[in-house]
Protein backbone atom coordinates (compact mmCIF):
# COMPACT_ATOMS: atom_id res chain seq x y z
CA UNK A 1 0.00 0.00 0.00
CA UNK A 2 2.91 2.52 0.84
CA UNK A 3 4.05 2.12 -2.62
CA UNK A 4 0.90 2.60 -4.12
CA UNK A 5 0.46 5.66 -2.59
CA UNK A 6 3.97 7.32 -3.11
CA UNK A 7 3.10 6.26 -6.64
CA UNK A 8 0.08 8.49 -6.04
CA UNK A 9 1.85 11.47 -4.41
CA UNK A 10 4.68 11.72 -6.49
CA UNK A 11 2.59 11.57 -9.60
CA UNK A 12 0.07 14.02 -8.36
CA UNK A 13 3.02 16.62 -7.32
CA UNK A 14 4.58 16.47 -10.72
CA UNK A 15 1.26 17.07 -12.34
CA UNK A 16 0.39 19.90 -9.91
CA UNK A 17 3.41 21.36 -10.74
CA UNK A 18 2.99 21.03 -14.81
CA UNK A 19 -0.39 22.52 -14.53
CA UNK A 20 0.25 25.46 -12.28
CA UNK A 21 3.57 26.43 -14.68
CA UNK A 22 1.41 26.28 -18.12
CA UNK A 23 -1.38 27.95 -17.29
CA UNK A 24 0.85 30.75 -15.54
CA UNK A 25 2.78 30.85 -19.44
CA UNK A 26 6.07 31.20 -17.91
CA UNK A 27 8.83 30.22 -20.18
CA UNK A 28 10.56 28.10 -17.30
CA UNK A 29 7.92 25.62 -16.94
CA UNK A 30 10.32 22.61 -17.86
CA UNK A 31 12.58 23.92 -15.60
CA UNK A 32 9.91 23.75 -12.31
CA UNK A 33 8.95 20.22 -14.00
CA UNK A 34 11.75 18.72 -14.25
CA UNK A 35 12.70 20.28 -10.43
CA UNK A 36 9.69 18.86 -9.19
CA UNK A 37 10.07 15.33 -10.92
CA UNK A 38 13.55 15.45 -9.03
CA UNK A 39 12.41 16.34 -5.94
CA UNK A 40 9.33 13.56 -6.07
CA UNK A 41 12.08 10.79 -7.08
CA UNK A 42 14.39 11.68 -4.03
CA UNK A 43 11.22 11.46 -1.79
CA UNK A 44 9.91 8.15 -3.12
CA UNK A 45 12.55 6.35 -4.89
CA UNK A 46 13.11 4.05 -1.74
CA UNK A 47 9.75 3.46 -0.74
CA UNK A 48 8.22 2.63 -4.52
CA UNK A 49 10.90 2.89 -6.94
CA UNK A 50 9.32 6.58 -7.64
CA UNK A 51 7.81 5.43 -11.62
CA UNK A 52 5.39 8.40 -11.24
CA UNK A 53 4.71 7.19 -15.07
CA UNK A 54 2.78 4.09 -16.98
CA UNK A 55 5.45 4.07 -19.32
CA UNK A 56 8.50 4.10 -16.46
CA UNK A 57 6.40 1.13 -14.35
CA UNK A 58 5.99 -0.97 -18.29
CA UNK A 59 9.79 -1.09 -18.54
CA UNK A 60 10.68 -1.68 -15.02
CA UNK A 61 8.29 -4.73 -15.14
CA UNK A 62 9.87 -5.84 -18.37
CA UNK A 63 13.63 -4.87 -16.61
CA UNK A 64 11.90 -7.49 -14.25
CA UNK A 65 11.92 -5.19 -10.85
CA UNK A 66 7.87 -4.87 -10.45
CA UNK A 67 6.04 -8.11 -9.83
CA UNK A 68 3.22 -8.68 -12.50
CA UNK A 69 0.70 -8.57 -10.21
CA UNK A 70 2.24 -4.84 -8.88
CA UNK A 71 1.76 -3.80 -12.20
CA UNK A 72 -2.21 -2.22 -12.88
CA UNK A 73 -2.03 -1.15 -9.21
CA UNK A 74 0.96 1.30 -9.98
CA UNK A 75 -0.48 2.70 -13.15
CA UNK A 76 -4.00 3.03 -11.33
CA UNK A 77 -2.38 5.03 -8.69
CA UNK A 78 -0.24 7.31 -10.78
CA UNK A 79 -3.48 8.28 -13.09
CA UNK A 80 -5.16 8.55 -9.93
CA UNK A 81 -2.54 11.27 -8.68
CA UNK A 82 -2.66 12.94 -11.90
CA UNK A 83 -6.48 13.11 -12.34
CA UNK A 84 -6.46 14.59 -8.53
CA UNK A 85 -3.58 17.28 -9.14
CA UNK A 86 -5.75 18.42 -12.48
CA UNK A 87 -8.51 18.64 -10.28
CA UNK A 88 -7.04 20.53 -7.69
CA UNK A 89 -5.29 22.91 -10.23
CA UNK A 90 -9.05 23.51 -11.58
CA UNK A 91 -10.19 24.71 -8.07
CA UNK A 92 -7.08 27.11 -7.78
CA UNK A 93 -6.77 29.10 -10.87
CA UNK A 94 -10.39 27.89 -11.99
CA UNK A 95 -9.06 26.45 -15.33
CA UNK A 96 -7.98 22.97 -17.26
CA UNK A 97 -5.01 21.98 -18.95
CA UNK A 98 -4.29 19.42 -21.49
CA UNK A 99 -0.97 18.32 -23.64
CA UNK A 100 -1.65 18.72 -27.32
CA UNK A 101 0.03 18.73 -30.17
CA UNK A 102 1.16 21.79 -31.82
CA UNK A 103 -0.75 23.19 -34.49
CA UNK A 104 1.42 22.68 -37.10
CA UNK A 105 2.70 19.59 -36.05
CA UNK A 106 2.46 16.54 -38.10
CA UNK A 107 1.42 13.14 -36.66
CA UNK A 108 4.55 11.13 -37.48
CA UNK A 109 6.62 13.63 -35.57
CA UNK A 110 4.59 14.32 -32.69
CA UNK A 111 4.31 10.36 -31.66
CA UNK A 112 7.93 10.30 -32.59
CA UNK A 113 8.62 12.56 -29.99
CA UNK A 114 6.69 11.32 -27.62
CA UNK A 115 8.65 7.84 -28.48
CA UNK A 116 11.38 8.74 -28.38
CA UNK A 117 11.88 11.29 -25.27
CA UNK A 118 9.28 8.51 -23.08
CA UNK A 119 12.26 6.29 -24.48
CA UNK A 120 15.13 8.18 -23.06
CA UNK A 121 13.63 8.98 -19.69
CA UNK A 122 13.07 4.98 -19.11
CA UNK A 123 16.43 3.67 -20.21
CA UNK A 124 17.47 6.40 -18.17
CA UNK A 125 15.30 5.27 -15.13
CA UNK A 126 16.71 1.84 -15.72
CA UNK A 127 20.47 2.71 -15.87
CA UNK A 128 20.36 4.71 -12.50
CA UNK A 129 17.97 3.39 -10.95
CA UNK A 130 17.60 -0.60 -11.25
CA UNK A 131 21.43 -1.08 -13.03
CA UNK A 132 24.12 -2.95 -10.96
CA UNK A 133 26.82 -1.00 -11.87
CA UNK A 134 24.68 2.20 -10.59
CA UNK A 135 23.57 0.96 -7.31
CA UNK A 136 23.43 3.08 -4.29
CA UNK A 137 23.91 5.68 -6.39
CA UNK A 138 23.22 9.80 -5.33
CA UNK A 139 22.59 11.08 -8.57
CA UNK A 140 19.69 9.45 -9.87
CA UNK A 141 16.70 11.79 -8.79
CA UNK A 142 18.75 14.56 -10.95
CA UNK A 143 19.53 12.40 -13.62
CA UNK A 144 15.80 11.68 -13.96
CA UNK A 145 14.36 15.04 -13.90
CA UNK A 146 16.78 16.19 -16.15
CA UNK A 147 15.70 14.02 -18.38
CA UNK A 148 12.21 14.94 -18.39
CA UNK A 149 13.49 19.23 -18.28
CA UNK A 150 15.37 18.39 -21.73
CA UNK A 151 12.35 16.70 -23.25
CA UNK A 152 10.24 19.28 -22.42
CA UNK A 153 12.14 22.27 -23.76
CA UNK A 154 13.17 20.07 -27.15
CA UNK A 155 10.09 18.25 -27.21
CA UNK A 156 6.73 19.89 -25.56
CA UNK A 157 6.84 22.55 -28.53
CA UNK A 158 5.93 19.69 -30.64
CA UNK A 159 4.18 16.85 -28.67
CA UNK A 160 2.70 19.07 -25.85
CA UNK A 161 5.66 17.10 -24.19
CA UNK A 162 3.87 14.60 -22.06
CA UNK A 163 6.31 11.64 -21.63
CA UNK A 164 4.16 9.62 -19.95
CA UNK A 165 0.85 8.66 -20.20
CA UNK A 166 -0.93 9.43 -16.65
CA UNK A 167 0.15 13.02 -17.59
CA UNK A 168 -1.82 12.73 -20.47
CA UNK A 169 -4.21 11.01 -18.89
CA UNK A 170 -5.37 13.07 -15.92
CA UNK A 171 -5.42 16.53 -17.36
CA UNK A 172 -6.87 15.25 -20.71
CA UNK A 173 -9.89 13.65 -18.38
CA UNK A 174 -10.14 16.36 -16.32
CA UNK A 175 -10.31 19.02 -19.46
CA UNK A 176 -13.32 17.23 -20.85
CA UNK A 177 -15.19 16.52 -17.60
CA UNK A 178 -14.81 20.22 -17.14
CA UNK A 179 -16.25 20.42 -20.76
CA UNK A 180 -13.09 22.51 -22.04
CA UNK A 181 -11.77 19.63 -24.52
CA UNK A 182 -12.17 16.27 -26.18
CA UNK A 183 -10.53 12.97 -25.90
CA UNK A 184 -9.56 12.76 -29.29
CA UNK A 185 -5.72 13.17 -28.49
CA UNK A 186 -5.60 10.79 -25.33
CA UNK A 187 -4.61 7.61 -27.71
CA UNK A 188 -1.21 9.84 -28.55
CA UNK A 189 -0.35 9.69 -25.14
CA UNK A 190 -0.64 6.43 -23.84
CA UNK A 191 0.56 4.46 -27.10
CA UNK A 192 4.04 6.41 -28.00
CA UNK A 193 4.77 6.53 -24.32
CA UNK A 194 4.18 2.91 -23.74
CA UNK A 195 6.32 1.83 -26.78
CA UNK A 196 9.30 3.92 -25.80
CA UNK A 197 9.01 2.60 -22.18
CA UNK A 198 8.96 -1.02 -23.47
CA UNK A 199 11.68 -0.31 -25.99
CA UNK A 200 13.84 1.04 -23.57
CA UNK A 201 13.64 -2.14 -21.33
CA UNK A 202 14.43 -3.86 -24.52
CA UNK A 203 17.79 -1.85 -25.15
CA UNK A 204 18.45 -1.83 -21.74
CA UNK A 205 18.63 -5.79 -21.94
CA UNK A 206 21.30 -5.40 -24.81
CA UNK A 207 23.23 -2.99 -22.78
CA UNK A 208 23.48 -5.43 -19.69
CA UNK A 209 23.31 -9.08 -21.06
CA UNK A 210 23.91 -10.34 -17.85
CA UNK A 211 21.01 -9.06 -16.32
Amino acid sequence: MKSYLTECIGTFFLVLTIGLVVLDGTPFAPVAIGSALMVMVFMGGHISGAHYNPAVTLAVFMRGKLDAGQVAPYMVSQIVGAFLAALVVYLAVGDTFAPAPAADASMVGVLLVEFLFTFALALVVLNVATASETDGNSFYGLAIGFTVLVGAFAGGPVSGGAFNPAVGIGPILMDTFAGDGGLGDIWIYIVAPLLGGAAAALVFKVQHPDG
